[in-house]
């Protein structure tokens, strides 16, 4: 059986894509501080991880290699949303938003490309935002590491596309439906990104001819303003 890798594992998104991928592959999800992982589903694999930090990075996806096999699919949901005025962010905060976001997904990319190689091709699927093409004007720290993610993302796919491994980055154009998005965006749910739905859009590229790869996907409520 496959091995599936979904980063900033948690309730919601994280939490659907595993039960969808469950009958298909191993998912082991990584999350910085494991508070969620016994709250979700009992054949989820979870590991703790900072996905910012080479050595945990390392260390992790050396355990999976060992306990669960190569992974063949890397979903890089992590992510730090920060929301301020541009004076008042930190170097500190800055470089955190910066590290989740994107140089954790660089440094999982890496750990997983060789095996995806060796084993004639796999899928990564990086989790954009909004943000990753029209940065708000309190998204200096986030817009911005979600332009680099995108980049990445492309960078990627024009070296490892020719090679079997499908890489995409989604445009996640609104909220996620949560309780949160309640509480803090005022939103309801009509107004917002059903998790389950957007797993099924997320496997439907998984599951893409070869033929028909789509390497950039927007995705958002059809209450959406474009």
């Amino acid at each position: 059986m496959q091995t599936a890798v979904i980063t900033g594992f948690g309730p919601g998104l994280g939490e659907r894509l595993a039960t969808r991928l469950l009958e298909e592959m191993t998912v082991v999800g990584l999350s910085r501080s494991g508070k969620n992982a016994g709250l979700l589903h009992e054949s989820f694999s979870t590991c703790v991880c900072d996905v910012g930090d080479p050595k945990s990075v390392a260390n992790v996806f050396n355990k999976i290699q060992v306990e669960y096999g190569t992974p063949t699919l890397l979903i890089h949901n992590a992510a730090q949303l920060l929301l301020d005025d541009f004076m008042e962010i930190s170097p500190t905060d800055f470089e955190h938003i910066w590290r989740t976001t994107c140089f954790g997904a660089m440094l999982c990319s890496q750990a997983v490309i060789p095996g995806m190689l060796a084993a004639g091709g796999g899928s990564i699927v990086l989790t954009g935002a909004t943000a990753s093409v029209k940065a708000g004007a309190k998204s200096a720290a986030f817009g911005s590491a979600k332009f680099a993610l995108r980049g990445l993302a492309q960078a990627l796919a024009r070296q490892y596309s020719q090679q079997g491994i499908h890489v995409v980055h989604t445009v996640i154009d609104g909220v996620i439906w949560s309780p949160r998005a309640e509480q803090v965006f005022k939103m309801n749910q009509a107004q917002c990104i059903k998790a389950q739905d957007l797993a099924d859009s997320y496997l439907n590229l998984i599951q893409q001819s070869r033929s028909t790869w789509t390497h950039e996907l927007d995705i958002r409520p059809s209450t959406a303003v474009f």
